[in-house]
């Protein structure tokens, strides 16, 4: 299992074409993603969990990535934030 914390890097934060691109980028991996906000843990591959994690601007969020292919699925991960979702 690994869990990282990251800041929303974009300004309109997730919404629907960020957790798209979330989605996208980790569906195809078999570990188990969940993201962490406050109290709240949801399913990292389903867009409609993500967007009621109501993460804006500067929220930090963690992710936890659990599975065989989980280095992978994080790099993926990190990728998209270093790179602020396309934006």
């Amino acid at each position: 299992m690994i869990r990282k914390s990251f800041t929303i890097p974009n300004r309109a934060g997730f919404h629907g074409r960020t957790a798209a691109l979330f989605v996208r980028a980790i569906y195809a991996f078999k570990s188990t993603i969940l993201l962490i906000r406050d109290n709240m843990v949801i399913n990292g591959k389903s867009i409609m969990s993500i967007l009621s994690l109501g993460a804006s601007y500067n929220t930090m969020v963690d992710v936890i990535a659990d599975g065989e292919d989980e280095k992978n699925a994080m790099e993926a991960i990190e990728q998209l934030f270093m790179n602020r979702f396309e934006e």
